[in-house]
């Protein structure tokens, strides 16, 4: 049996961090669903950028949109859309077998809103509308600015995936955001069964301290963060405030694992999947990465739910020089910043494949 069937027996959620065209048209992502275990997938503007410059799928698209004046930012979420449905539509049984729980797809609002709280609102209720699937997120940074957003989004009804989380700390305050929509939707009289996932990036923290800590604690900074944020997110479902929204019909909100595909080509490829097993968890997995572990992975201990060696291995870091609180606000900064580039980026991409496409027509 695959690791990646163990692991989704486990009861972690194993979803696909990529979405192409191509990967929609030549069958690659209901092979991935069928035979991988995959039941879900997230976007990013990167992802994007790199299938736009990669070939030539989406220049029928393209010029279609072109025809009907659509440029920028409106050409691409309407191209972004068109994919994320399809996916959403693979998903959608994964979807209704489990009673929602599973079989998403994301969408990311743009990042030049990451600090607008307004804006990320009224984009996200927009974009979830034109999206027209019950099984898509749409992903707001858990940034300052982001939590209101998360709240008013989950009031409304909007499935949320939370992106840009790097601490405990961020997680509980992306969750508490959650929550307070949910609270708000019970007071209303309303359902308060609205979809939402939380997605902690992990090897991003090894990155940042690579060559700054000793040999011994190499790629272990990202694994002792989640374990903190497991033990927080196990300590959460259990408090009686979440279990008041579960009586009243809530579901909970899930912790995701991001950015797991292993950086240091000197540490094993499925070093993440294999030290973040747990269930009812999700862990979004690079298309390389999760082809590797399928190959050669094996599955590890479960994650101990009161954080196992976490704290310990943490303390090491400090005694070795690194503010992990310093640095997880600077991972986020960092991250958003990332983002934005991206999605710069990905414009200039699109502005220059519509002029060429113009000049060939």
């Amino acid at each position: 049996m695959k690791a990646t069937q163990l692991l989704h027996n486990l009861g972690q959620s194993l979803w696909l961090d990529n979405i192409t065209r191509d990967l929609l048209d030549h069958g690659t992502l209901q092979h991935y669903i069928r035979d991988l275990s995959v039941t879900g997938l997230t976007s990013n503007p990167t992802i994007f950028d790199h299938a736009f410059k990669g070939g030539s799928a989406y220049d029928a698209a393209i010029r279609a949109e072109l025809a009907k004046g659509k440029t920028g930012e409106a050409l691409f979420f309407d191209l972004a859309l068109d994919d994320l449905r399809r996916a959403a539509d693979l998903l959608r049984a994964e979807h209704d077998r489990t009673n929602g729980v599973d079989g998403w797809v994301s969408l990311e609002v743009s990042p030049l809103l990451a600090y607008d709280t307004a804006s990320t609102i009224a984009a996200a209720k927009d974009l979830s509308a034109r999206a027209a699937r019950p099984n898509l997120f749409i992903k707001i940074p858990g940034t300052k600015e982001g939590l209101p957003a998360i709240e008013e989004a989950i009031f409304a009804g909007v499935p949320v995936n939370v992106t840009l989380l790097f601490s405990a700390e961020h997680y509980i305050a992306a969750a508490d955001a959650y929550m307070r929509g949910i609270e708000r939707r019970m007071a209303a009289g309303l359902n308060p069964q609205v979809g939402s996932v939380a997605s902690i990036f992990i090897s991003r923290w090894d990155v940042a301290v690579a060559g700054k800590v000793p040999d011994p604690l190499a790629n272990r900074l990202g694994i002792a963060i989640a374990n903190r944020a497991y033990k927080a997110y196990c300590d959460l479902l259990g408090s009686a405030r979440w279990q008041r929204a579960y009586n009243a019909g809530a579901r909970p909100q899930r912790l995701l694992w991001a950015s797991t595909g292993t950086k240091d080509p000197k540490a094993p490829d499925t070093l993440y999947l294999k030290a973040l097993a747990a269930p009812f968890t999700v862990n979004t997995i690079p298309e390389k990465t999760l082809i590797a572990f399928a190959d050669h992975g094996d599955v590890g201990s479960i994650m101990a739910a009161d954080g196992g060696d976490g704290e310990a291995v943490l303390a090491q870091f400090v005694e070795a020089g690194i503010d992990v609180d310093a640095l997880a606000a600077q991972l986020q900064d960092e991250g958003a910043k990332s983002f934005v580039k991206s999605w710069q980026e990905l414009m200039d991409v699109i502005a220059k494949k519509s002029v060429a496409l113009k000049q060939a027509s």
